[in-house]
């Protein structure tokens, strides 16, 4: 999975986001500012497309209306607006169309400045989008690929918001929790993935692990020019991945687990691999 996986396009001339606090809304009247903003609001650098080739099948996604806007397009949005949502759908469902077999998870976990109406909106482009490829909520432990196959499905829904219970295709957001460790240290965020592993749910609920780190106000104002690439990314991504190499998949092993940059390193490749253990642990079971 990738971490705020539409952020490798902001909009620098847009508005400031209904996500940011009203004194950097302030701020960002300044050009300059929303230069600096952009450095640290991206957290990858591939698209969709490129993304979904690399191998990321979990895409972690915030939306918000564009406050002002006659419209109710909805828009991507990590500090600055991003691309229209109706666009990477569509990029997406490209990728499926061309790659029957393969599986996409789209978590909606954050939404600004949206009414039920916005909402409605939204998940009806969503059906547009998708249409018979929307898996509906089943048991977790149901759904295995083969499953997915005889159905024809190829896109799980997660809708962190009540009207989700409206609609048989929005999963609700409990099925899909992903703990954040809210740090800046390596160390600690790996304490922390290392427990929250300990605490997964047995059955009934997927699990993503978020192997991030997330800058403070201080940590961008000692590196504003830098931006989170330099200054946490690339200097901490090797010990995240060596422990990701140390995980086992399965019951309370790792389910999903999320980077930023996922492209610096061999992310994608690396979590893909854990999968030959469940295959060893087949084959020695038989």
């Amino acid at each position: 999975g990738s971490h705020d996986s539409f952020s490798y396009w902001v909009d620098e001339k847009s508005p400031v986001g209904p996500d940011q606090a009203t004194a950097i809304k302030r701020l960002a009247r300044i050009s300059l500012v929303k230069k600096i903003m952009k450095k640290w609001s991206v957290t990858q650098n591939l698209t969709f497309k490129e993304q979904l080739e690399g191998g990321i099948r979990y895409f972690d996604l915030r939306v918000s209306s564009k406050p002002g806007e006659i419209e109710q397009e909805i828009y991507f949005i990590h500090g600055l607006f991003g691309i229209k949502v109706w666009d990477g759908l569509k990029e997406i469902n490209t990728f499926l169309e061309q790659h029957p077999k393969e599986v996409v998870f789209l978590d909606f976990n954050h939404f600004y400045a949206m009414d039920d109406s916005h909402h409605y909106f939204l998940i009806n482009r969503i059906r547009s989008a998708f249409g018979s490829k929307l898996c509906s909520v089943e048991c977790v432990e149901h759904v295995t690929l083969q499953y997915m196959w005889e159905k024809k499905h190829q896109v799980l829904i997660f809708y962190h918001y009540p009207l989700c219970r409206e609609y048989s295709f929005l999963w609700p957001g409990n099925k899909m929790p992903a703990p954040w460790a809210n740090t800046t240290n390596v160390h600690k965020l790996l304490q922390f993935l290392e427990t929250t592993l300990e605490e997964r749910s047995r059955y009934g609920t997927f699990h993503v692990s978020q192997a991030i780190l997330t800058p403070r106000v201080k940590t961008i104002a000692r590196h504003l020019i830098r931006g989170l690439k330099n200054t946490l990314v690339h200097r901490n991504l090797p010990m995240i991945l060596n422990w990701v190499k140390a995980q086992k998949p399965g019951v309370m092993g790792v389910n999903i687990i999320t980077s930023d940059f996922v492209e610096l390193v061999d992310f994608a490749a690396t979590v893909i691999a854990l999968n030959d253990l469940l295959l060893e642990e087949d084959e020695s079971a038989t």
